[in-house]
């Protein structure tokens, strides 16, 4: 299993470096379109679509991130669309948590079928903007979702006493959240005073953006905002598996489950920190 992780993380890396560093955003945008529509395919197979009428929404959604490509309306997204994505989240995320694994398949099966392409396309969206803005930015994002990960499993491993959500994934707790969120700030300390500061980068990062608007006490409350929505799209995908009896969303990523698994925490994220940077 772990030689399995080891080689699938290398050759993801050897795909996704090149692209992220290319001298313009279009092929990590159009390599990332690829792992979306992979995940709206396990989206849809997760909610009850048969293996090949699952491959429709998957396609659909390559197809529209190539039209946004083509007439480069993904780098002029309205601002009424993250703010939307983020109520959004804050709703649907809020009543599907609270019903739990056995509510959600009561839910019609197009709502939630149009739940998770809709937040998939929109984190794409988030993802190629981000690009676009600068290789800082976008790895300052997606490092806040590691980062957050990282140290909630450190946390709960040493410290978790107080499940968080048992019936959706037993294995966190509260204790987990906190040491994501400190995780998190520490993060946010680190990149703003040495890496914004002492290396040549291509644009600020989304801590040195939010301390420019907010300054170090909004800062730090919208840290800790983020940190937790990263948990809600955790869960949120968890809530899926569970309903469906999944362990993982697909095996299309040997020794790491299905794209999904790796970018549920994205999810929210990503729309979010875009509302947020583009205030």
């Amino acid at each position: 299993m772990l030689l399995q992780r080891v080689i699938t993380a290398v050759a993801l890396l050897s795909l996704l470096l090149p692209s992220l560093f290319a001298p313009t955003p279009w092929p990590f945008a159009l390599l990332s379109l690829l792992l979306i529509a992979a995940a709206g395919w396990e989206w849809s197979r997760l909610n009850g679509v048969a293996m090949f009428a699952a491959l429709g929404p998957g396609a659909l959604l390559a197809v529209a991130g190539l039209l946004a490509v083509h007439n480069g309306s993904v780098s002029r997204v309205p601002l009424a669309v993250w703010w939307g994505t983020a109520l959004a989240w804050l709703v649907i995320g809020a009543l599907a948590l609270h019903g739990g694994p056995s509510r959600w398949p009561r839910w019609p099966a197009v709502v939630r079928l149009a739940i998770g392409l809709l937040a998939l396309w929109v984190a794409w969206l988030a993802l190629a903007q981000a690009r676009s803005i600068g290789v800082n930015f976008l790895l300052s994002a997606l490092c806040l979702v590691w980062a957050a990960d990282i140290g909630a499993y450190a946390a709960g491993r040493a410290f978790g006493r107080r499940k968080l959500a048992p019936s959706i994934s037993p294995g966190k707790s509260w204790e987990g959240v906190a040491g994501g969120v400190v995780s998190v700030l520490a993060l946010a300390a680190l990149w703003v005073l040495v890496i914004d500061r002492q290396w040549p980068v291509d644009s600020a990062s989304l801590y040195t953006q939010l301390l420019e608007q907010f300054g170090w006490l909004g800062l730090v409350p919208l840290l800790v905002l983020l940190a937790g929505f990263s948990v809600v799209g955790d869960l949120f995908e968890s809530l899926v598996k569970r309903a469906a009896g999944a362990k993982d969303s697909s095996r299309l990523l040997p020794g790491h489950g299905g794209v999904l698994d790796r970018i549920d925490a994205l999810l929210p994220v990503l729309p979010i920190a875009m509302a947020l940077a583009t205030l």
